[in-house]
């Protein structure tokens, strides 16, 4: 079985990445998505959004990245594919869930799954533009406002040629809502030849134990879950207890000298927020935190109650 860590934008990039990879268990990192329209795009946006390409497309712990494209027109995305490949990524990924309104509304990321053969000329067009050597790989969910079509998405996407397909099992207009229908993922796992990565819905053993049986996929995809628990693919692997709030809060201090380091510093407290408010449901301490943290506005301030939280926890 191989853990993946997902691709989300604005909240894994390549600080958040290096340290949950740091903690372990993970086989595979997405980075976040690169947008893709009428051009091909010059390298600086390829190592803003990937920093691991200077590293060898790895991060500091050892963890393979492969570097996500989104985009509806095959030939620029097979023009940016050469150059992720160039730039040293280990393989192409592709986006076809994103749910974001800004991404939608431009018939980018989820827009998609409405036009099944747009998704086949997109996939065929970077698969035939890729080394045979490098996977091309794709992310999708089960549809736009329904699942009717899920198993058509899927083939037209290994038709095309693509090494593996991951599957987040919801619509985009469900969102992140519960559940998860992983259900569907089987179906579509027995539709093609290709692995079947599953994904949505998992925050613990017990989940991945769930969404195994129902789906018939050893590989998973976690995402806001490993923000909620930081050593959940160890959890997931191995049935190891979740991380003691004590390293936890280690490691929301490593973060935040992560990012307050460089030209992300304005974004650091709502980073932090967002952060603590996924580990609310699996930490009592986090909710009490983010209770103080949410009326915060200034890097220092944060910070010192970070600093004051952790001094704590060795009284």
């Amino acid at each position: 079985m191989r853990v993946i860590l997902a691709p989300m934008e604005g909240v894994a990039d390549a600080p958040m990445r290096s340290l949950l990879t740091s903690v372990g268990g993970y086989d595979l990192v997405i980075s976040e998505f690169i947008r893709v329209v009428d051009q091909l795009l010059p390298e600086k946006v390829f190592y803003r959004l990937c920093a691991e390409l200077a590293n060898g497309s790895k991060t500091k712990a050892g963890t393979p990245v492969r570097l996500q494209l989104l985009g509806q027109h095959p030939n620029w995305m097979a023009e940016n594919a050469i150059r992720a490949i160039e730039l040293g990524s280990l393989g192409v990924d592709l986006n076809y869930g994103c749910p974001a309104p800004m991404v939608n509304r431009s018939n980018g990321g989820a827009a998609l799954l409405k036009e099944p053969e747009t998704i086949y000329k997109v996939t065929k067009a970077v698969r035939e533009a890729v080394p045979s050597s490098h996977p091309v790989s794709a992310k999708i969910r089960l549809g736009w406002d329904d699942k009717s079509r899920c198993v058509e998405i899927a083939q037209a996407i290994e038709s095309a040629g693509a090494t593996e397909l991951t599957v987040h099992a919801r619509t985009k207009e469900e969102g992140y809502r519960p559940p998860a229908h992983w259900e569907y993922i089987n179906l579509i796992r027995e539709a093609i030849a290709i692995p079947v990565i599953a994904n949505g819905e998992v925050w613990c053993h017990q989940d991945y134990l769930k969404c195994q049986a129902a789906s018939g996929c050893d590989d998973v995809m976690i995402g806001r879950g490993a923000l909620a628990v930081p050593n959940l693919a160890h959890v997931i692997k191995t049935n190891q207890v979740k991380m003691p709030w004590k390293q936890v809060m280690q490691l929301l201090l490593q973060y935040s000298e992560y990012e307050i380091v460089s030209i992300k510093e304005k974004y650091y407290p709502a980073r932090i927020k967002q952060w603590l408010k996924f580990m609310v449901k699996q930490y009592p301490q986090a909710d009490t935190l983010f209770a103080q943290v949410r009326v915060m506005k200034q890097t220092q301030e944060i910070l010192a109650l970070l600093r004051s939280e952790a001094e704590n926890q060795y009284l």
